[in-house]
């Protein structure tokens, strides 16, 4: 069985939290089209960039566990090119 790990993931579009829980084996671009499925947002994944403790998180085929997330981790996905404010 493999372990679970719970994350705590904002969408910068909505500014929602989502908690979920993926396997550590899980790609990075796995945990950010679970949350871009959950907010129903329907703009294409490559669109966006997953961020940790500041940093871009690369997403080759990078698993969770290799990028070095912790249970309970603080991650952010937010759009590669930001909109400007009005």
């Amino acid at each position: 069985m493999t372990a679970l790990i719970e994350l705590r993931v904002t969408l910068l579009d909505t500014w929602e939290e989502h908690t979920l829980h993926l396997p550590r084996s899980a790609l990075v671009s796995d945990l950010k089209r679970a949350t871009l499925a959950r907010s129903r947002i329907r703009r294409p994944a490559v669109e966006y960039e997953v961020k940790y403790n500041g940093a871009r998180l690369d997403e080759g085929n990078r698993t969770l566990a290799e990028a070095g997330l912790q249970a309970n981790a603080a991650v952010i996905v937010l759009p590669i090119r930001r909109r400007p404010a009005r």
